[in-house]
């Protein structure tokens, strides 16, 4: 008779995990240290290119308001000037935006340590119910990042910087370096996370935790949530509220028809 193996105590958890983790952190702190390197060129072409009116995003409105014989700010550069707020505020920039582009590159790694640290935890027919789950999972990610890089991003900062009630001009209008990263680095990232909304209301469906019905209950009370994690992610202003509000809400009617599926097809078994 085979013997049976023992069940993984809590050090033996407790050193996988921390095994995960280190490799997880290595390829963060690797790209990190290129990102780092190559700042320079990086934060012209990433960063500072949205200041331009040659960024896609510009050139695509810009086009259209020219087919609609209409006058319009994308087709002009931005009419700012950053400055530094005070001595090391450029290398804090560059450090932080070093480390948020090595986490973003390494994402799709570190949900594979996390699966391969959850996995020997589950039953075979969970895992095969999550199978193709990690694709899923990347391509709202990178939809996420798309959407709050060329979307929500450039139409603030297009909005915020042609907003010239005072007639300041570009010589008045000096915003610092951070307020003008936060409203690129702080929407892609949000906007990363709120793209997985799909994906929790499949989970908790799954563990029946929620259904269509409560779904359809608390969706005014979703919204509100919705617009406030909206007003946490985003610059200060109604603008980027409501362009990454809108997106997210119609995931959440998208949801809304997955966790019916998911209940429709745990019924039949």
């Amino acid at each position: 008779m085979e013997e049976k193996k023992e069940a993984p105590s809590f050090i033996d958890h407790l050193s996988e995990l921390r095994i995960r983790i280190i490799q997880s952190v290595i390829p963060v702190l690797l790209f990190a240290v290129l990102i780092f390197i190559f700042f320079e060129p990086l934060s012209e072409l990433i960063l500072k290119s949205m200041l331009y009116k040659e960024f896609p995003t510009y050139k695509m409105f810009c086009n259209v308001s020219q087919f609609m014989n209409m006058e319009s700010d994308f087709c002009n550069d931005i009419p700012v000037s950053l400055r530094e707020d005070g001595l090391g505020q450029q290398f804090s920039l560059s450090m932080w935006f070093s480390i948020v582009g090595g986490i973003i590159v390494s994402i799709p790694w570190i949900i594979y340590q996390i699966w391969r640290f959850i996995k020997p935890g589950l039953k075979i027919q969970e895992i095969k119910a999550v199978r193709g789950f990690g694709l899923y999972v990347f391509i709202l990610l990178f939809l996420g990042i798309f959407f709050g890089y060329f979307m929500v991003s450039p139409l603030c900062i297009n909005f915020f910087g042609n907003y010239d009630p005072f007639n300041l001009g570009k010589e008045g209008k000096i915003p610092s370096i951070t307020s003008y990263y936060k409203y690129i680095i702080n929407p892609v990232l949000g906007c990363s996370i709120l793209f997985q909304l799909p994906i929790a209301v499949y989970l908790f469906s799954k563990l029946g935790i929620v259904n269509p019905e409560i779904l359809k209950k608390y969706r005014k009370h979703v919204l509100v949530a919705i617009l406030v994690l909206a007003a946490i992610i985003t610059p200060p202003d109604f603008v980027s509220q409501v362009i990454v509000a809108v997106p997210v809400f119609i995931l959440y009617e998208i949801s809304i028809i997955i966790s019916k599926r998911v209940i429709k097809k745990e019924a039949i078994k």
